[in-house]
């Protein structure tokens, strides 16, 4: 017969264990849909949408002299996104849904739903992994002068100037090689009103020769070290949304006991308007170092 004070860790076996509150493990979702440009395909017009553009006509002075005989040639061009399908399939027993803690269930239906918007943000940054043009390089640290000259092609490239709002996507780990080239020079001295200070309270969440710069934690860091982010001007990538974000559950009496089947469906598709050599881009790459900040 054991002595003593009866405490909680006497009874440790008596006590229950209660889920007093349940979360989903925090994820970039995404910012990539938001910041390009976004078009619907429609119904009853196929698999694809189009788009033409039609080329530059040159003018030609004319004297009074001149009979003008030099007919311009109109030239069109298609382009064209084709959405894909995507989906997540989950299956949940009617026995998890009475057994687990309520708390946690309510938030097994976010899960899939953070899954297809995070498909679709890496799909847009695969677009920027892609681009023709390639600015810093492997083991290059970052610097704004990257981000502006990124900005200076993709507005003034020498086939179509960029126009709109333009985008800078990059990964902590780069952003935060900006705001030690910004804060660098300050060391410990106090920090003066303006971009330095807003920089230093806020790290680097602003704009960088017009470029306004936003984080993305879905950028892969690779085995070295690096990071592909970039530039590009909204109207340069295509976002074409096929059918609408659809959802179908379906009862499983012959799994477990009893199941809830649910298929979440979505389709679309990213291109670039205008991919092209060096000097006509709408889009550039940002491939620089990303290694995990200490100081």
């Amino acid at each position: 017969m054991p002595t003593g004070y009866t405490t909680t860790g006497a009874l440790a076996d008596s006590l229950p264990v209660v889920i007093s509150a349940a979360r989903i493990v925090r994820e970039f979702v995404g910012v990539m849909p938001n910041l390009v440009e976004k078009q619907t395909l429609g119904e009853g017009i196929g698999l694809s949408w189009n788009e033409i553009s039609l080329a530059q006509l040159t003018a030609t002075a004319v004297t009074e002299s001149t009979r003008l005989d030099n007919p311009q040639q109109i030239a069109d061009t298609l382009f064209t996104i084709t959405p894909t399908v995507f989906g997540i399939h989950t299956v949940v027993t009617d026995r998890v849904a009475t057994r687990i803690s309520k708390t946690a269930f309510a938030k097994i239906g976010t899960l899939a739903m953070n899954g297809i918007q995070r498909k679709k943000d890496e799909d847009g940054l695969t677009l920027l992994d892609g681009a023709t043009t390639s600015l810093a390089g492997a083991g290059v640290t970052l610097t704004s002068g990257h981000i502006a000259a990124a900005v200076a092609r993709v507005k003034s490239n020498t086939t179509e100037p960029g126009m709109g709002p333009v985008r800078c996507v990059l990964h902590g780990f780069q952003i935060k090689d900006t705001f030690d080239e910004i804060t660098g020079g300050i060391g410990t001295y106090p920090v003066p009103e303006g971009m330095s200070a807003q920089v230093w309270a806020n790290m680097f969440h602003g704009k960088v020769s017009s470029a306004e710069v936003f984080e993305d934690g879905n950028i892969t860091i690779d085995g070295s070290d690096d990071a592909k982010g970039g530039v590009f001007i909204q109207s340069g990538i295509v976002l074409v949304q096929g059918r609408n974000l659809r959802t179908y559950p379906r009862f499983e009496p012959d799994i477990g006991g009893g199941a809830t089947s649910i298929w979440i469906y979505d389709e679309y598709a990213f291109g670039e308007r205008l991919a092209g050599g060096s000097t006509s881009s709408f889009v550039i790459e940002l491939y620089s170092d990303a290694l995990q900040p200490t100081s």
